[in-house]
């Protein structure tokens, strides 16, 4: 066997280990073939991150918004933070814009996640607090999941990761905390959210 078709055979079977509890977008398919041994790292740290996140705790200490709130913020810098102790922040980075390449193809086939659809400010919000995990995550290197975990839960209630401003009915606000209207059933890929500090306490 050639080489080559060695090489095809191997990138092909990291893809599929890590489809296996992961669905991918076309983009994320595209960078574990450029990257097949960081996409196993990835595959192997999600499965015990996934833990540590569905860990009851975490919807006491930080809030019960997946989407646009501190639970939020929490999943993408945790988990970012995990893969920077094993994988270059480098290829971290173009993973990451590729998880929102395949958010904007969600919201183009009107898919949600985590129970909402994606729009451009989440976007944002998801790029920064994954640069929030990269330094975790670097600085950090030998440190426990469980100690991640703390780290990250400091420094979002300290106000180092953003989060969407919200009122106290959880319901979406822009910056002059007017309530953010639903788009249904017109579809809009920049609503009028607004990012704010992770330590921002939810007010009328």
């Amino acid at each position: 066997m050639s080489r080559a078709l060695k090489t095809i055979i191997f990138l092909l079977i990291s893809v599929n280990c890590i489809s296996q509890t992961i669905v991918l977008s076309k983009y994320e398919k595209r960078w574990a073939l450029w990257h097949p041994f960081a996409a196993l790292k990835v595959k192997k740290i999600n499965t015990r991150a996934f833990a540590v996140y569905n860990e009851k705790d975490l919807r006491i200490v930080l809030d019960n918004f997946p989407g646009g709130g501190k639970l939020d913020a929490f999943r993408h810098t945790f988990f970012m933070a995990a893969f920077a102790q094993k994988i270059k922040v480098k290829k971290l980075r173009k993973l990451g814009i590729a998880h929102e390449k395949g958010n904007y193809r969600q919201f183009l086939s009107s898919e949600t996640e985590e129970g909402e659809l994606p729009d451009s400010l989440a976007s944002v919000m998801d790029l920064q607090n994954n640069e929030l995990g990269f330094k975790i995550g670097s600085a950090n290197k030998d440190s426990s999941l469980a100690s991640l975990k703390t780290l990250v839960i400091n420094d979002i209630t300290a106000g180092k990761a953003v989060i969407m401003r919200r009122n106290k009915n959880g319901e979406y606000v822009d910056c002059n905390n007017a309530r953010v209207k639903k788009t249904a059933p017109v579809k809009k890929w920049s609503l009028p959210k607004c990012l704010v500090r992770s330590d921002y306490r939810y007010v009328d």
